[in-house]
């Protein structure tokens, strides 16, 4: 999750319907703040495709489908991409099955392989999956990702050698909020994690230790503005929205490259951050 990014998936607002007045009428029920600027989020979406240009990853479009919602912006939650093939997820948001529908048709384009799929009552998103190490999977339970979910991951991937290990999420929000794993805890480089630590379970901050990890936490006057959602591009180089200066500083402090996008339409808004907004597919 930290190497040189090299090739990622982006869901342009225009392909997710942010400029479609009958999917534009869902955003209160899908929980957005309000109903999006579509011509502010499209600027600050292709604020962040410039940035993912300039650092040298080769970006590529998810097609516009009429079966996806204002979500699929979020491209990074309908598949999990593994060293074996792309694991397609059955998200626990029902609007966003599609989703990996479309990223499988997508993806199987690119002749790359489908190595599993999560099926009910399993439920799962990826953004409650993070790479601790090339052999285990850390996996969020919480309201996106279930027990079920967790269990069908653990089968598919143990026959590869992976270890997949569980790590227990806080109400937060409630069941109608987005709160993935992801959204207190983003992998900077091998070594380094930028927490949310109070909302962090006691288990998964003594397993991120034992493994090496050093934590820089968020200011946590920026949480409701995903001060933890921070994209790495490899090398030390990050990607943040411009809103969270303080934790972005933080960072800089810490020795790292951080650049920055405005993000109150794109990520704000819909509770979305960079992470959230890029399906990596190819990292070195």
């Amino acid at each position: 999750m930290v190497g040189t990014l090299r090739r990622v998936v982006v869901c342009a607002p225009d392909a997710a319907g942010w400029n479609d007045k009958t999917r534009l009428s869902q955003a209160n029920q899908l929980g957005f703040g309000h109903a999006p600027n579509f011509a502010v989020a499209r600027r600050q979406h292709e604020a962040l495709r410039r940035i993912l240009e300039d650092a040298g990853s080769e970006v590529v479009d998810l097609p516009a489908s009429p079966d996806l919602t204002l979500d699929a912006v979020y491209a990074h939650d309908a598949s999990l991409p593994t060293d074996f093939g792309l694991v397609l997820m059955n998200p626990g948001k029902l609007n966003r099955i599609p989703e990996a529908h479309r990223q499988r048709e997508f993806c199987m384009q690119l002749d790359i392989p489908i190595a599993g799929e999560i099926r009910s009552p399993g439920k799962t998103e990826a953004g409650d999956m993070v790479w601790i190490d090339a052999r285990t999977l850390l996996v969020g339970n919480g309201y996106r990702t279930n027990a079920a979910g967790t269990a069908q991951m653990r089968e598919l991937l143990s026959a590869c050698g992976v270890d997949v290990v569980t790590a227990p999420l806080p109400y937060g929000p409630g069941p109608s909020g987005c709160l993935h794993l992801m959204s207190l805890i983003s992998l900077l480089d091998e070594q380094t994690a930028l927490v949310d630590l109070p909302w962090l379970a006691v288990e998964t901050v003594e397993l991120l230790k034992s493994r090496g990890y050093r934590f820089l936490e968020i200011d946590l006057t920026e949480r409701d503005t995903l001060a933890c959602n921070v994209l790495s591009l490899g090398e030390r180089r990050l990607v943040a929205i411009e809103e969270n200066a303080r934790t972005n500083q933080r960072l800089r402090d810490a020795g790292f490259e951080v650049q920055t996008f405005p993000g109150s339409e794109i990520c704000i808004n819909g509770s979305g951050g960079p992470t959230c907004l890029t399906r990596p597919l190819l990292r070195d």
